[in-house]
């Protein structure tokens, strides 16, 4: 089975209609394009989150040394 953060728990039986039905509405020239999209997304989120919480532990030792 896999976990999943925001799906719960999904068994091969539901991850393979999924796919089907993506396959379905998109067609298989554009899910790739698709999965680059998210995955640029996923990428720039996580970027985004690094640094904020960079900049939360610089202004946190900042503050110890005063």
């Amino acid at each position: 089975m896999t976990n999943l953060l925001f799906l719960g728990n999904l068994g091969t039986g539901e991850i393979i209609i999924i796919a089907l039905v993506l396959l379905l509405l998109f067609g298989g020239k554009k899910i790739p394009e698709l999965m680059r999209g998210i995955g640029k997304g996923v990428r720039n989120f996580k970027e985004g989150m690094n640094e904020i919480e960079k900049d939360i532990n610089k202004d946190v030792e900042a503050s110890d040394k005063k």
